[in-house]
């Protein structure tokens, strides 16, 4: 029940803007607003599922956290697919192109890598053997976050407020690293 209910909230975005592109047709810049919603969407998802690994001892929702990270990977899917279908029209050169021109493209591209192959690796058999490497998690955070600064070439307070959390965030990893290290010490 639980896990269907986290499906439900999870895909609430995609309903939203489905209705207000297909429904109230009321957008001005339908490619822009795919996105917004799909970028936005997925950075918030990562970040949850990131911080249900950083409360595990308090609150231990890691057994939702596979499909919180899946949930996020495919709405980063979806903000790569709207590149390539509908702002690049299939064109692989031009997506070539902007990704070479464009630093935030690059990115953002390389965070969407970091997050494929998580998704690929978080098979039970795969997991074993490639689970340092999901560590690669905070870095793809800071690139996203990076990419969303560039793509919008200015900073509100939604960024600044990601950018206080990517740092609470390492600060914690950092305190639960030392605290892991000096009880492995004594």
């Amino acid at each position: 029940m639980k896990r269907l209910f986290i499906y439900l909230v999870a895909l609430l975005p995609l309903v939203y803007l489905s209705i207000r592109l297909f429904i109230f047709e009321n957008v001005n810049d339908p490619i822009k607003y795919i996105y917004t919603i799909t970028g936005a969407t997925a950075t918030v998802i990562l970040f949850f599922s990131i911080i249900i690994s950083l409360i595990k001892e308090k609150i231990n929702l890691m057994k939702y956290r596979k499909e919180v990270g899946f949930l996020g990977f495919f709405y980063s899917f979806l903000h790569l697919l709207n590149f390539i279908i509908f702002d690049a029209s299939f064109d692989l050169l031009f997506i070539l192109e902007q990704t070479l021109e464009k630093p935030f493209i690059y990115l953002g591209m390389i965070a969407f890598f970091i997050l494929l192959f998580m998704a690929i690796t978080s098979t039970k058999l795969l997991f074993k053997k490639y689970n340092k490497y999901h560590r690669f998690v905070y870095l793809s955070l800071i690139l996203i976050t990076i990419h969303w600064i560039m793509a919008q070439k200015s900073l509100n307070i939604e960024q600044i407020i990601y950018i206080i959390m990517i740092l609470v965030i390492g600060y914690y990893k950092l305190y639960q690293y030392i605290l892991r290290n000096n009880r492995l010490n004594n």
